[in-house]
């Protein structure tokens, strides 16, 4: 599947829990016309602050189940016990207003888009090690011990999976980072075949 040229083009940040993808996305919307995040829909709770609509879409198991059965989603998976989709409609609505749209995925997800849709740019988010994940796991302060162990296990997991990117982005410094994300962004929308 590929949406016409004069269509948007997708883009798959991906990144293990911690290494920035999400501030890395934020400042890649607002800094960059025409761009527009796709919001997941999910079963886990919502943290403190967080909106629904904004930052995810919070439904009950039953929901998400229902809509998985009903084709909803272009994908989805069970990320630490809790399920997390993309919405088929939103994507392929403002794909077709020709708009580019971010995908925050892990490398299942990225799996599997790439699979419907061959053309999507990928990015690989690292931290510059994986003391310096620790560490930003814990000044997080979301999760206790066992939790930031689970995390760094599947951070060890995810990244296993760079290589099946087409850009790898290190996170040491954020303006770098941020930087080279809009590098290639802007050089994604240079490409003559898209």
């Amino acid at each position: 599947m590929r949406p016409p040229a004069s269509n948007g083009q997708l883009l798959i940040v991906s990144a293990p829990s911690g290494a920035g993808k999400t501030s890395l996305i934020k400042t890649l919307l607002d800094t960059t016309p025409g761009l527009s995040v796709s919001v997941s829909h999910t079963t886990r709770p919502r943290r403190p602050g967080e909106v629904d609509g904004e930052n995810y879409f919070f439904v009950d198991p039953a929901t998400f189940a229902q809509m998985v059965a009903a084709g909803a989603f272009l994908e989805h998976a069970v990320v630490f016990g809790n399920c997390y989709g993309t919405a088929r409609a939103s994507v392929m609505a403002a794909l077709a207003a020709g708009l580019d749209v971010v995908l925050e995925l892990d490398w299942q997800g990225a799996r599997r888009i790439r699979s419907l849709f061959p053309h999507t740019l990928s990015v690989f988010i690292v931290p510059p090690s994986t003391a310096a994940l620790r560490a930003r796991l814990e000044h997080r302060q979301q999760d206790d011990a066992a939790t930031i162990e689970r995390r760094m296990a599947a951070a060890a997991a995810e990244m296993a999976h760079q290589d099946e990117y087409d850009y790898v982005v290190m996170n040491d410094t954020f303006a770098q980072a941020q930087a080279a994300l809009s590098a290639i962004v802007r050089a994604a929308r240079l490409r003559v075949h898209r």
